[in-house]
């Protein structure tokens, strides 16, 4: 899909369209990447902000973790938006692809290995993919995604930017791939939770918190329904989303339960 600017003012108000035209002047867009019809970017506001737009979607499909609550997309969007009026970036997955194909097994082979020493992340990640299920439960995985939201409340009582969950999406989904539904189940649903408890800090970047949070839970009753659970395990799937219902924070209690009447009706 191609992209014009008649295209990006639709999708903003004139002011913020102006802020995005004197972004991208002033150099602030970083590591603008693609990858088949998906763009990524880092955009210099206040902070560093994380950019990702869907060239296959009529209105670009577009996230920033930006506090901008609207109306319209952000000018961090609309500055890598305008970024590619004139012509795409090479798609990398392709370039990829062929690098792939070009290397000898064994150079590849030592190169990950490296690299999974070096890189946490890739390794976490890596084993996902083709190792063991991992051990660890829902409790675990909130430990670690509660300290996130700790880590920004520490200057602040409340947060206003986007918190980057995609070390526990991308782990998520690697399990997904491989089958192992169980594994992302338990990922997605320590996810949907901590974001539901820390809502009432945040004060800013609603809607990277309210996609995420929808994103999360529609892929947990997704893993809920594909686990092969048994009666017991799916139980307790059920009640929390029932529970959820009730004593989540207000706006996504109606999320919780459209996801349980998902779920209620594969049962």
């Amino acid at each position: 899909m191609t992209v014009a600017e008649r295209d990006i003012r639709d999708l903003c108000t004139e002011a913020v369209f102006e802020r995005g035209v004197t972004y991208r002047e002033e150099g602030r867009i970083h590591q603008l990447t693609r990858t088949g019809e998906t763009v990524t970017a880092l955009v210099q506001g206040t902070r560093r902000y994380n950019v990702t737009v869907d060239l296959s979607a009529p209105d670009f499909g577009p996230t920033c973790s930006c506090p901008y609550a609207g109306p319209g997309v952000c000018k961090h969007v609309v500055a890598v938006l305008l970024a590619l009026t004139d012509d795409l970036p090479a798609d990398v997955g392709k370039q990829s692809d062929a690098l792939l194909e070009a290397i000898p097994h064994d150079q590849l082979r030592d190169f990950v290995r490296d690299e999974l020493v070096r890189n946490p992340s890739l390794r976490e990640r890596f084993f996902a993919r083709f190792g063991e299920s991992p051990a660890e439960s829902v409790d675990d995985y909130r430990t670690e995604i509660d300290q996130l939201f700790e880590q920004h409340t520490r200057d602040s009582p409340t947060i206003v930017f986007g918190i980057d969950f995609s070390r526990f999406t991308d782990l998520a989904e690697q399990y997904r791939k491989r089958g192992d539904y169980r594994s992302a189940t338990t990922i997605f649903r320590a996810l949907v939770t901590s974001i539901d408890e820390h809502m009432h800090l945040v004060d800013g970047a609603y809607d990277h918190y309210a996609r995420t949070f929808s994103t999360a839970l529609d892929a947990y009753v997704d893993c809920v329904k594909n686990a092969d659970l048994g009666s017991g395990e799916l139980q307790d799937q059920v009640e929390f989303l029932s529970e959820r219902a009730t004593s989540g924070t207000d706006y996504f209690q109606p999320e919780y339960e459209r996801a349980l009447d998902n779920l209620r009706g594969e049962l």
